[in-house]
């Protein structure tokens, strides 16, 4: 079986897709976790373009110790009506001192005329010296053909040209690349055929953007029509609607096709890569993203929990343990008792079926009042709990005050103070943030920190709020939704209530039980018991962007 390689270019192509911006740093650390995946090629940027990838090429030669990938410069051919040798471009490209180059080259007769504004020889010219100059300076080279197939639609006498030439200067790889995004599977497959028809031997790539929707089933097209190597982003990245997904590529080679282009043990790092990649370009992930997702292998509908609990392989379509992720299973009013004994046992909770048809119960309860509990995994781990019987042990509100002052035009700010007993101690302290939710997550914090410095490893890492009904106006029901973390994972916690502050405390304080609970906190003495001890008063502050303003509450 002929080697299939995968060509990583989230750092060039990826970075071109809006919102993201890396820095050098954060390149590095995404080329690291591309090698760690196993990954063949990673193309790093376009030296001389750019001076930052000038930077992160003279960085990666001391900084980054590659064990499976291949650094890759990327550039384009000479100018057109130049030499190579007085071509700043591709000087640069040697200076990156990468074993590897891919250069880039029109091979659509339309942008040779229209956009270099040059005839088709001089195209194919430019294409051969620039890759000779290349190999003559001991490079491997690849040679991106750009618009190789919108070109071929048009001329294909001209685009194989193209390809000819650079394969004939010593180019390794000839790879096509559809890079307006809009050609079809299965037009894809009939063009890698035909040219490696004409264009006997010649080491074939290939590279998609997703403009049609298409860019992973064309890869694969392209895998079985001969294609060697596949190039994407991972994530989907790219400018546009993205290029090729190699979070889904990578895994339908494996296990849908049986090509290992990584093995067992690097796949099943490829979710949590996923997600640590998408923190680094500051991109929330797509929950909804095959394989990699944390809803891939989720299930909601009675009927599917109920089969997964006697088959696991009933309703998923590939091991979730192969590519790093699991099997989750989430409550909603639609689940059925098996659903909610299955999420019991992913909590280590064992429940009875009188247990189980009270947690349902109260579940419709609950969503039928607005709570949302497919959203907010936490809230449902403390209410399956407390149908059990179990009582937070962790501390217990006395009261918390809030209020909002505006000094001047554009400054605004929050405080809270936070009454809590933590075991036999009354602890009162004072947050301070731009809005009112951050000012009590901020005084929160600071009254539990002395019993249960594991609060710091939590982090608060998305606030939503929703209008239940907006007919209500200003005095409509909100639901709050909240996302926390920790070193090892994230989960929901909900609220709601008329007073968004009384919706976003009781999200708060779930989010930071599930925590400790999660973090093995424990209890110091009897946090149910109230006394008279002299009360600690301390102060703290931070930033938020949350902004109104709720009277005090008290239980």
């Amino acid at each position: 079986m002929t080697t299939i390689e995968i060509y990583d270019t989230t750092l060039r192509d990826g970075s071109q897709q809006e919102g993201i911006s890396l820095s050098v740093s954060d390149k590095l650390r995404i080329a690291g976790l591309l090698d760690e995946l196993g990954v063949a090629y990673i193309e790093g940027g376009w030296p001389g373009a750019l001076p930052k990838d000038d930077e992160f090429f003279r960085r990666a030669r001391s900084e980054l110790d590659l064990t499976s990938a291949t650094l890759v410069a990327f550039g384009s051919t000479r100018r057109p009506r130049t030499s190579v040798a007085s071509d700043p471009q591709l000087r640069a490209l040697l200076e990156a001192e990468t074993e590897v180059i891919c250069i880039v080259g029109k091979a659509w007769d339309y942008h040779v005329t229209e956009a270099l504004r040059t005839d088709l020889d001089e195209a194919v010219r430019m294409v051969a010296e620039s890759i000779e100059y290349l190999r003559a300076h001991d490079r491997r080279v690849f040679f991106d053909a750009e618009h190789f197939f919108d070109g071929y639609r048009s001329n294909p006498e001209f685009a194989l040209a193209i390809g000819r030439a650079a394969l004939e200067a010593g180019a390794e790889r000839l790879v096509l690349c559809d890079t307006n995004g809009g050609t079809l599977p299965h037009e894809i497959s009939e063009v890698v055929r035909q040219v490696r028809a004409v264009l006997t031997g010649a080491e074939l790539g290939v590279h998609f953007h997703n403009d049609a929707g298409c860019a992973v089933a064309s890869s694969l097209e392209a895998v079985r029509a001969g294609a060697r190597q596949i190039q994407g982003c991972v994530n989907g990245y790219g400018e546009r609607t993205g290029n090729a997904d190699l979070c889904t590529i990578i895994p339908d080679l494996v296990l849908k096709m049986g090509i290992p282009v990584v093995d067992e043990d690097r796949l099943g790092k490829l979710a949590p890569i996923s997600h640590h990649i998408a923190e680094v370009v500051n991109i929330a992930p797509d929950a909804h993203r095959p394989y990699v997702g944390v809803s891939a292998f989720t299930h909601k509908a009675g009927l599917h929990t109920s089969a997964l609990a006697r088959r696991p392989d009933a309703y998923e379509h590939a091991p979730p343990h192969k590519v790093g992720n699991r099997t989750r299973m989430v409550v909603s009013e639609q689940a059925g008792r098996a659903s909610i004994v299955a999420k019991g046992a992913e909590l280590g909770l064992d429940l009875d079926d009188d247990t189980a048809r009270a947690v349902l119960e109260r579940v419709k309860e609950l969503e039928f009042a607005g709570y949302h509990f497919e959203a907010a995994d936490g809230s449902l781990e403390l209410l399956i709990r407390r149908t059990r019987g179990w009582k937070q042990p962790f501390f217990r509100l006395e009261s918390f005050r809030v209020f909002t002052e505006r000094r001047e035009p554009g400054t605004v700010s929050a405080e809270a103070t936070v009454k809590v007993h933590v075991g036999d101690e009354r602890v009162v302290t004072t947050g301070e943030g731009v809005g009112p939710v951050h000012a009590l997550d901020q005084a929160l914090r600071a009254a539990l920190r002395g019993a249960y410095p594991e609060i710091d490893d939590l982090r608060l890492t998305d606030y939503r709020v929703r209008v239940l009904d907006s007919s209500d106006g200003t005095g409509a029901k909100v639901r709050v939704l909240l996302e926390t973390s920790d070193h090892d994972g994230s989960w929901g916690t909900i609220g709601v209530h008329e007073n968004i502050i009384e919706a976003s405390w009781e999200a708060l304080v779930d989010g930071v039980v599930v925590g400790l609970l999660r973090l093995g906190a424990e209890p110091p003495g009897d946090g149910a018991q109230t006394t008279d001890e002299p009360q600690v008063d301390t102060t703290t502050s931070g930033n938020s962007n949350t902004n109104t303003v709720q009277p005090s509450r008290r239980s």
